[in-house]
């Protein structure tokens, strides 16, 4: 659902502030686009939407709000001593040492400065995403326009960066996903990804008889345990090496004595497919997800003699954990109190964050008449989604959290109300109560111009 009040203003200048799967022609440019220094300020108009120096003409896809726009090119992954910087810079440290070529090269490189934007294409086909899968939701997405969008997982480059030739790379970046409003959850988070590809004689090479076997094999079917291009033998060397990989990273981060457990799962892009679970405080924790590449990606990418895997895990799950940060949206404050904490003189040396002033919450409540059906007729059908994408737009960083309290059917009308409680608190002052319900208000109305609902 289009929001109008928000996705169609008169053309307007922007300042850079403003108050669940794994992670072409001109694209080819675009897509190499550096994010490095100072990003141009976006600009929404009638009929485009300029990113990066880039623009994009509006269809009726474009979901694209101002609030997130903002924060293309903020790229916390890249700021000295920012918290995702650190876990950035400890895992590429690892994986510099840990790794080395014969000629004692680091093996990974890293990338971490592609632009978010990204084609259809590139975020979901490149991936063997299908069509109807739910992940290319408009409501879970934000498009620029049918064919663009930024990006929802870093995986979107994978393809590119096989296709140049790379065997072995770390990848991180910024990625956007419309997603509901809580302490954990942000429409834009940080992912980290890593590939490794194999020829026949670098997975071999040590094994004994090695010589003797293949990476592939013709008519074999596919299983829970392997592809039907894929030999055994192979995918079991693949799946170790990968496990191994993991499990030395995450004993990195966390300490040698953390206890891990690897959970069977399904992606559309890697084949068999594994979660990382940690135990931590009491509880088994989802820190990553990786698999053996669908081979059909990399023959796509060039690389149809290799098999490899993948892993990708989120930046900010980590360092809520290791450094004990209590909300996602401190990850985005300018507050130097929360900043400090984090300059250390070793990006080894331990952080524990100590919360600043917990500053009192306030709630309010808003209930609705959801669209009757004939008003459903002349727009799109009401989704959670939108609501919390209008709340965030308006309502910016001092939303905490957002939850439906009630649901209501009237008995003999049938129509339906949903009540949902608005917790607002700012990170660094009190909010007064006039404050908080000027902003209320504000989302009621648009709430009823945009979404159809009238309010209760």
């Amino acid at each position: 659902m289009i929001l109008r009040q928000l996705l169609l203003p008169p053309p307007l200048r922007l300042p850079v502030c403003v108050t669940a799967l794994w992670t072409n022609g001109g694209a080819a440019t675009r897509r190499h686009i550096s994010t490095d220094g100072p990003a141009p300020q976006p600009v929404i108009g009638q009929e485009s939407v300029e990113v990066l120096g880039q623009s994009y003409p509006r269809d009726d896809f474009t979901n694209i709000t101002p609030s997130i726009l903002a924060k293309v090119g903020r790229n916390l992954h890249n700021q000295s001593h920012h918290p995702l910087w650190l876990i950035k810079e400890r895992i590429k440290a690892h994986f510099y040492s840990a790794y080395v070529s014969r000629w004692g090269n680091p093996l990974f490189s890293v990338h971490d400065n592609l632009s978010p934007v990204v084609t259809v294409e590139q975020n979901f086909d490149s991936l063997l995403i299908p069509p109807n899968h739910p992940s290319r939701k408009r409501g879970d997405n934000y498009y620029l326009n049918r064919t663009t969008m930024l990006r929802a997982h870093t995986s979107a480059h994978q393809r590119e960066l096989v296709r140049s030739g790379l065997d072995a790379f770390l990848l991180a970046g910024d990625v956007y996903r419309r997603d509901e409003i809580d302490a954990s959850h942000y429409p834009v988070f940080h992912q980290m990804e890593g590939v490794r590809l194999f020829s026949n004689h670098e997975l071999f090479s040590k094994v004994q008889h090695g010589e003797d076997l293949s990476l592939f094999e013709v008519g074999g079917r596919r299983s829970p345990h392997k592809q039907e291009t894929h030999t055994l033998e192979a995918v079991k060397l693949v799946e170790f090496d990968l496990k191994r990989t993991l499990t030395r990273l995450i004993a990195h981060l966390f300490g040698e004595d953390l206890e891990v457990r690897w959970v069977d799962c399904y992606f559309p892009f890697t084949h068999p497919s594994f979660e990382m679970e940690v135990r931590f405080q009491g509880d088994w924790m989802e820190v990553l997800g990786c698999g053996v590449m669908e081979q059909e990606l990399l023959n796509s990418a060039g690389a149809a003699n290799k098999l490899g895997w993948a892993f990708g895990l989120g930046l900010e799950r980590l360092a809520m954990v290791l450094y004990s940060i209590p909300d996602i949206r401190l990850f985005w404050s300018r507050d130097q109190r929360f900043l400090e904490q984090f300059r250390v003189p070793d990006i080894q040396h331990p952080v524990c964050f100590q919360p600043l002033s917990k500053y009192p919450p306030l709630h309010n409540d808003i209930s609705f008449w959801l669209p009757q059906s004939r008003e459903r007729e002349s727009r799109e059908s009401f989704t959670q989604s939108d609501f919390y994408e209008l709340v965030r737009s308006v309502g910016g960083d001092l939303v905490e959290r957002v939850s439906l309290v009630d649901q209501f059917t009237h008995p003999k009308t049938g129509r339906q109300s949903q009540c949902y409680r608005i917790i607002y608190r700012h990170m660094e002052r009190t909010l007064t109560q006039h404050e908080v319900r000027v902003v209320h208000q504000q989302i009621e109305r648009i709430a009823e111009t945009e979404l159809g609902v009238q309010c209760r």
